[in-house]
């Protein structure tokens, strides 16, 4: 019994090191951002690396996902006679939810995983180091323009996310059901507002692309140099972000919607 509290306090002290390294490290991040924008040409590059190259994943999934809410949308309207409010639930649903969060969980998976890996193998293979040597701070050249990019790439692609989604869900209610286009368009229109909705929407992809830069950078950042360490950080930089945004979003529905 005695062994097993103490390996549970180990652990926890282990957890809560771990958090405020991570803490840490945002905080020399956030202090780091205004040089880096005096050298717009490593963020252009993050964001071409990690935003522009993400654009087939997101597109292809929001027009797909966009396509299903209008199928399943309107197979359950159609039993209230609602059928013609399937734009305003397609909108609604990508716009307040699916948007932001699917985006943030697909630029984890894809560009997140890319960047804790590239920086774990730079640890790995001493180029940190190395920079180090040569009095460049590594965290100001490499790390935070990529957590800028991150941080820009994510609620642009949740915007072209939505946008695809909603014509996706338009191609499956007028041209494969037979809604009708004006009323598709105009229930959409009248239901989605800017400020309770459209804002909403545009906060979270923030909140989360700041959440998914942090942690992939911080879980490159502290990876063990060895091939393992540099895999396993990449699995745990994903798991984390992933549950960082869906338990963020929850918080940010409820301070939304209260």
């Amino acid at each position: 019994m005695t062994d097993f509290v103490a390996a549970l306090g180990q652990r926890t002290l282990f957890g809560l090191q771990g958090v405020g390294r991570a803490v840490l490290l945002m905080a020399r991040l956030l202090a780091g951002v205004p040089a880096a924008l005096r050298r717009p040409r490593l963020i252009i590059e993050q964001v071409y690396a990690v935003g522009v190259l993400s654009m087939v994943i997101i597109v292809v999934s929001s027009l797909f996902v966009g396509m299903v809410l209008a199928l399943q949308g309107y197979y359950t309207l159609v039993d209230f006679g609602a059928a013609e409010s399937v734009g305003t639930l397609v909108a609604l649903s990508l716009v307040r939810e699916l948007g932001p969060v699917v985006t943030a969980l697909l630029f984890a998976g894809r560009a997140g995983s890319s960047l804790t890996a590239e920086v774990g193998l730079m640890k790995a293979t001493e180029q940190l180091s190395s920079m180090e040597m040569m009095a460049v701070d590594p965290e100001k050249r490499i790390l935070v323009p990529r957590f800028i990019a991150s941080f820009v790439s994510v609620p642009l692609l949740a915007a072209v996310f939505s946008a695809v989604g909603v014509l996706g869900g338009y191609l499956v209610a007028v041209g494969m059901i037979g809604i009708d286009a004006g009323s598709f368009w105009s229930n959409m229109q009248a239901s989605v507002t800017v400020r309770d909705d459209i804002l909403n929407g545009v906060i979270k992809s923030v909140a989360f692309g700041f959440v998914a830069g942090w942690i992939a950078l911080h879980k490159g950042y502290e990876a063990e140099p060895t091939s393992l360490g540099v895999s396993r950080a990449t699995t745990m930089g994903v798991v984390h972000a992933s549950l960082v945004v869906l338990g963020l979003d929850f918080l940010l529905t409820a301070l939304m919607f209260d």
